[in-house]
């Protein structure tokens, strides 16, 4: 499949199709007796049978029930959770015949804001899931190596990143994030910010030469949006069958200034319409932009390392790609 293949008129509801729907939910995330009723209330009046139930743990979050689902014959799974719900579900859906409803629970809901789908309105999300439409996406693969050579692999939908995100993650109370929300952040990135160390590395992009590079934080996006309508990358599309890799090189306080002004400015208010977008500059010195399907990476000392929101420890080294168009989401009917 190639990426002229994957773009938003990729929608499609076959009716006439076996339809089971399950539920994998984070049970810290969601009441559970709530979420039954409106279940019931959206299967119903959509004509499906009973919807299965599985229950995620702190052990297995989400690929286990995800797995058991699909074998217990699934064609869709709910997903009621946060975006380590979301990851970790679709690590396992992808590359399925199965589809993916998301049910946005927590503080982040990354991808269903990227996908503009309903953050607060349970019904408008389950409604999508029983009577909406099929849209495919790209999934992002990570081989993550560690200090002891050993290597384990990772799927990921919005997001991976070291440097800046990552640190801010480590250093996130976890006790003030389930009270404070996106306060919890703030106070992690005060932390960081006093950390001015850089990354080093050696990378190859695609097929191009090594090089060598020093940076503040390197991400690599499937999508580019963020809470606070913080655009990052703004011409990210998660059908394209790219991602988008994106550099911080912060030079003293102009460097974030620059960064600042071409993220809030440029990308988060020009880039909203036409005229806007001829107005964008090109990249500047602290911000860079590239784009790829394969990106090879190798630090000179261990760094944290994140996957949509959540530090995954530390890596010495990853391998990342694309692989297009491998997993489908349900969205409103009328998202074409």
């Amino acid at each position: 499949m190639t990426s002229t293949d994957l773009h938003h008129d990729d929608l499609t509801d076959d009716v006439s199709a076996p339809r089971l729907a399950a539920v994998v939910y984070n049970p810290m995330k969601v009441d559970v007796d709530e979420l039954r009723d409106a279940v019931e209330a959206q299967q119903s009046a959509a004509g499906w049978p009973e919807t299965l139930w599985f229950e995620t743990s702190a052990e297995d979050p989400g690929q286990g029930p995800a797995r058991k689902a699909i074998e217990a014959g699934a064609t869709m799974i709910i997903v009621a959770g946060g975006d380590g719900t979301v990851r970790a579900v679709a690590e396992a859906v992808h590359g399925t015949e199965c589809a993916l409803a998301l049910l946005p629970s927590g503080t982040g809901n990354l991808l269903a804001r990227n996908l503009q789908l309903p953050l607060a309105d349970t019904g408008l999300a389950l409604q999508a899931a029983f009577a909406g439409q099929d849209k495919v996406i790209d999934v992002c693969l990570i081989d993550i190596e560690r200090a002891d050579r050993s290597v384990d692999r990772h799927a990921y939908l919005v997001m991976a990143g070291l440097g800046l995100d990552a640190k801010m993650l480590a250093n996130t109370d976890d006790d003030l994030k389930a009270k404070a929300g996106w306060l919890a952040y703030v106070k992690a990135m005060i932390a960081v910010g006093k950390d001015d160390s850089d990354l080093r590395f050696r990378y190859r992009l695609n097929a191009k030469p090594e090089q060598a590079m020093r940076a503040h934080t390197i991400m690599v996006g499937n999508c580019g949006s963020l809470p606070a309508s913080i655009e990052l990358i703004p011409d990210a599309a998660l059908d394209d069958g790219l991602f988008d890799v994106v550099v911080l090189k912060p030079e003293g306080f102009g460097g974030w200034l620059q960064i600042l002004s071409k993220v809030l400015w440029e990308n988060g208010v020009l880039s909203r319409t036409v005229l806007g977008r001829k107005l964008r500059t090109n990249d500047v010195d602290a911000l860079n932009y590239a784009t790829g399907t394969k990106l090879v990476l190798r630090l000179n000392r261990p760094e944290e390392i994140e996957l949509d929101g959540d530090g995954f420890g530390t890596a010495v080294a990853f391998k990342t790609w694309v692989d297009a168009g491998s997993l489908t989401l349900r969205v409103p009917s009328d998202a074409a």
